[in-house]
């Protein structure tokens, strides 16, 4: 955790609207530099929302965004990325049957000569894309390799390491460790480690408590778009946190409806 206090990103009582419907109501979180920030929930608890607000999809109808201690509005995804926010969506955004460095740069190639010569500088984007994941401590062997042929949780890896490459503050990582195995989610762990060792503020979003344990250093438990806990790591244990995610007081009155129902 970094000795300034200021949050790179902070939301505060942010709420959203979809006609009727209340999506998201006062719902604040912060994160700072070199801190994993796990914001966990259900289905239906705020989570998709609430990063569509962070990375420029949505606007906010309450509430104030800060990004560095200055009051921001998004009006698009691009605003958000400019800001140094960089989402990374459970579909990854990349084509698999390209290869690993033109995925790596896909949207943003480096180009060589100057218009009308213009051209894509095709072995600067290998050497980057190889030292870059190299850098990062990613071993996906030759990079002229199709993306289709990494596991899942390679591909995470690579494109949380492509989004520190360009730049980005704050990482948003939209369920990284959904439908993969033991072992994947073990690497796409250790790279958001690797993401936090190097500064980046990482917004960890998820419904398994257990997976945001191992890597969190803050907890914002989301329900029906409310926080209904917030947490530093010490305050915390990996069963109280599942605890908390599994109904906490909740639970205990379902419990005791059923043994009453148990006894008549």
């Amino acid at each position: 955790m970094t000795a300034d206090d200021s949050p790179l990103l902070e939301a505060r009582g942010v709420s959203k609207h979809f006609g009727n419907v209340v999506a998201l109501r006062d719902v604040s979180a912060r994160v700072h530099a070199g801190e994993v920030t796990c914001v966990l929930g259900d289905n239906g608890a705020g989570k998709s929302t609430f990063i569509k607000i962070l990375s420029g999809v949505h606007q906010h109808d309450g509430g104030e965004l800060f990004v560095a201690g200055r009051p921001r509005r998004f009006h698009s995804p691009q605003e958000a990325r400019d800001a140094g926010i960089a989402t990374v969506y459970q579909d990854l955004a990349m084509i698999p049957l390209m290869p690993i460095w033109r995925n790596f740069f896909l949207g943003a190639e480096p180009t060589r000569w100057v218009w009308p010569f213009r051209r894509f500088d095709v072995e600067t984007a290998k050497r980057l894309s190889r030292q870059e994941l190299e850098r990062f401590g990613i071993d996906v062997g030759r990079t002229d390799r199709p993306v289709s042929t990494l596991s899942g949780g390679e591909r995470q890896a690579v494109a949380t390491a492509r989004a520190v490459y360009f730049g980005a503050r704050v990482l948003i990582l939209d369920e990284p460790t959904a439908a993969l195995g033991v072992r994947q989610v073990g690497v796409v762990l250790r790279y958001v480690r690797r993401a936090r060792d190097q500064g980046v503020g990482v917004i960890f979003i998820s419904h398994n408590p257990a997976h945001a344990h191992l890597v969190g250093d803050r907890f914002v438990l989301l329900n029906r778009g409310r926080v209904v806990g917030d947490f530093g790591r010490d305050d915390i244990s990996r069963d109280d946190l599942i605890r908390e995610m599994s109904g906490g007081a909740e639970l205990d009155q379902i419990q005791h409806e059923v043994d009453e129902l148990t006894a008549e």
